[in-house]
């Protein structure tokens, strides 16, 4: 099954953009989330909720998209995808969930459980709505 993307920005005092991601998220689409959250952090975006409700697999390309998107919200360069297995292990050198500009929102039992069993979740904050991850980094 093929990965949609939807893209929606919000105001306020910390600007957000919202990811909803629908399908499957594979080697195949990858790199579309990461142009999406670098172009979301040009755009003047600090805030990015990926809103997982919709997304039914998530292969290690997946966790490098999302370890990527975490990267640029802090103004940072992503890990190169071509270092292979090498760029993932670069994740567990990041871990700071509560001060993550980026929060996942209602992932299903199967990626949820992809995310606590790889360590993403010391990346995020999993946030069961996408309105809880949206208030959550706007301060609401």
């Amino acid at each position: 099954m093929a990965m949609t993307i939807d893209v929606e920005r919000l105001g306020g005092t910390t600007p957000v953009t919202v990811i909803a991601l629908a399908g499957e998220l594979d080697a195949s689409n990858y790199e579309q989330v990461i142009d999406v959250a670098r172009n979301a952090y040009a755009d003047g975006s600090r805030g990015l909720v990926l809103d997982l409700e919709h997304l039914t697999f998530m292969a290690s390309s997946g966790l490098f998209a999302l370890h990527s998107a975490v990267r640029i919200m802090r103004g940072e360069t992503p890990p190169d995808a071509e270092e292979g297995w090498g760029a993932l292990h670069q994740m567990a050198q990041d871990h700071d969930a509560q001060a993550s500009s980026v929060r996942l929102a209602a992932a299903q039992e199967p990626i949820a459980r992809v995310l606590e069993r790889t360590g993403m979740l010391r990346l995020f904050a999993l946030d069961g709505t996408r309105a809880e991850a949206v208030a959550a980094l706007q301060g609401a």
